[in-house]
Order: C-alpha cells, then sequence, then structure tokens
C-alpha cells in the first residue's frame, strides 16, 4: 500500500489519518502538524524519508504565481531540502491544473452564475490558477494580497496589477520568515476580522482556507467559499456564520477536504516516478483519470 504523509507548520489539532481508494489503488493519507516548529517538521521529513511515497508540504507555500513567473521561499526550500529520498510537493501543481477547472465545472453542472458578481480572493498569488478563472469567467474580483498577506488596505482589482505586484514584492517577501504573512500553527484557530467590509461586498469568496478563517467577519451570510482543508469543526463554524455554500477544491477523504500539497502528493505517489517533477499535462491526466471533483456543500 502507498503511503503519503503531509507535513505541516499547522496545528495538530487538525492532524487526520484516512485509508482511501484511488481508480483501485488504495493508499495512506496521513497528515502530522507541528504546531508552527520548522525544527520539528524538518526532523519528521528526515525520519519518514525514504520510508513513504510522496511528502506533502502542508501550512506554507514553497512556491507562488503570477504574471508567468514563479517566486521561491527561502524558509520552505529549507525544510524541502531535507526530503533526499522521498519527493515533496506543496500543492502548487494541483492549485494550476485542478483549482482552474472548479470554477467552469460550477457553471456548467452546478449552474452557479459567476459572470459580473463580485469575489475576493484573499490570496491570489497563492491561487493564481483560481484567481484567474474567476477574472475569465466575468467575476469583478478583489485580490486581498496586500490586505491580508501585508495588512495594507490597498486592494488589487485586475491581474496586470497583481502581475506587478509580485514582481516588485515576490522577491523580497520570499526571503522573509513564513510567520509574517501566513498564519501557522495555533494562530490557524484564531479569528481577528481584518477589512471586513472587502468580505461583506463579495458574494464569492475564495482562497486558502486559514486566511479566511484568520480574517473573516462574524457573519457571511448568503456568501459562496471556494477553499480547501476544511475539517467537521470548519464546516460548523462555517454555517454558523451563514454560508450558504461550501465548495472545497480537494475531494472528501474520510469526511474531510485535506490541503492541496495531500492531493498532489497522491497524484505524485501514484505516477511512481520518484523525485522527478511532473508537468502540467500529467497532473491532468492524471486527475482526469481519478474523475477528482469539487466536494460541494449546501448549508441553505
Amino acid at each position: 500500500m502507498k503511503h503519503v504523509v503531509s507535513i505541516s507548520l499547522g496545528s495538530s489539532r487538525r492532524n487526520h489519518k484516512v485509508v482511501q481508494d484511488f481508480c483501485g489503488q488504495s493508499i495512506t493519507v496521513e497528515r502530522l502538524g507541528t504546531d508552527g516548529d520548522k525544527k520539528k517538521a524538518i526532523q519528521l521529513i528526515r525520519e519518514l524519508d525514504g520510508q513513504v511515497d510522496a511528502f506533502g508540504l502542508g501550512g506554507t507555500d514553497l512556491y507562488i504565481y503570477a504574471g508567468g513567473r514563479r517566486y521561491t521561499f527561502r524558509e520552505s526550500a529549507h525544510i524541502a531540502a531535507a526530503a533526499r529520498k522521498t519527493p515533496i510537493v506543496d500543492g502548487s501543481g494541483v492549485k494550476n491544473t485542478l483549482e482552474r477547472r472548479v470554477v467552469s465545472y460550477l457553471a456548467k453542472t452546478q449552474g452557479v452564475l459567476f459572470e459580473n458578481r463580485p469575489a475576493l480572493v484573499v490570496c491570489a498569488v497563492d491561487r493564481f490558477g483560481l484567481a484567474e478563472a474567476l477574472v475569465q469567467a466575468g467575476s469583478n474580483v478583489v485580490f486581498g494580497d496586500l490586505l491580508f498577506g501585508l495588512g495594507l488596505p490597498i486592494p488589487i482589482r485586475s491581474l496586470s496589477g497583481l502581475a506587478r505586484l509580485a514582481r516588485i514584492a515576490a522577491p523580497v517577501v520570499t526571503k522573509l520568515p513564513i510567520h509574517f504573512f501566513y498564519p501557522i500553527g495555533g494562530k490557524q484557530t484564531v479569528n481577528t476580522p481584518r477589512f471586513s467590509s472587502y468580505f461583506n461586498k463579495a458574494e464569492v469568496i475564495a482562497g486558502d482556507f486559514h486566511f479566511i478563517r484568520r480574517y473573516m467577519p462574524r457573519s457571511l451570510t448568503g456568501k459562496t467559499l471556494i477553499t480547501n482543508t476544511v475539517t467537521a469543526e470548519d464546516q460548523a463554524l462555517l454555517k454558523d456564520r451563514g454560508v450558504a455554500t461550501l465548495v472545497t477544491t480537494t475531494p472528501d477523504m474520510g469526511g474531510r477536504s485535506f490541503g492541496t500539497n495531500v492531493l498532489e502528493a497522491v497524484l505524485v505517489a501514484l505516477a511512481g516516478k520518484g523525485t522527478k517533477q511532473l508537468l502540467p499535462e500529467e497532473y491532468e491526466e492524471l486527475l482526469n483519470q481519478l474523475q477528482v471533483h469539487p466536494r460541494i456543500t449546501r448549508f441553505s
């Protein structure tokens, strides 16, 4: 049986383990949180290196994308370098393939309308495929990278503006410690509303769940959320806040959705190419074979 392990800088409270069938292949899928402890993450990777089929790197990004360019986080690269034998992925391959397809899937199969609807993507460089798909579908999108990543009251309203920001800021930001701009460890369960007016104006809220949970207002009545990494506890919270529809871009595994890094690690394990990086078309082919679709939960 293949074994995939996500080593996450997130809270250990969100740990989970399940055996899942993928087209007749059983895979043990496991998530181990280190509560923000980077040294522990490195230690776990070294201990399991060569013993499992693929690692996911969670609670942080290894890469971000914008304007056709890829930027690497120095601190995340240091953690990932602990894996010498087992391939390690951060989910960016899935974000730029699977998540691009979610918007069209919802429009074609669920009748969800996006044209002219106000949308908020909390951090678009982390979810560039999803952000671009919303723009192409005709949504009026606000990108919250400066709002929620750096705490600056500056909304970005175009992909070209996002690309300009990335060219200026990414070379600097990717050299900073992860906790400066992304909630890790126990901070992932703390809610401190920020720039609530942008949440209130949006009908569709998309992006990383930890950003959404950290900064969302008390009320999300009637909103559609497109996100990931949602546990049963998170679903109860969102229902209580009034969310109408919850869409997780990754499928249900044992009663919850894992992060994109987990699904990408599953795809890498199934491909069996070792540390050789998969191409976008290879991800697309595997996703088609597995018939991976988003999980849709309607609360009202």
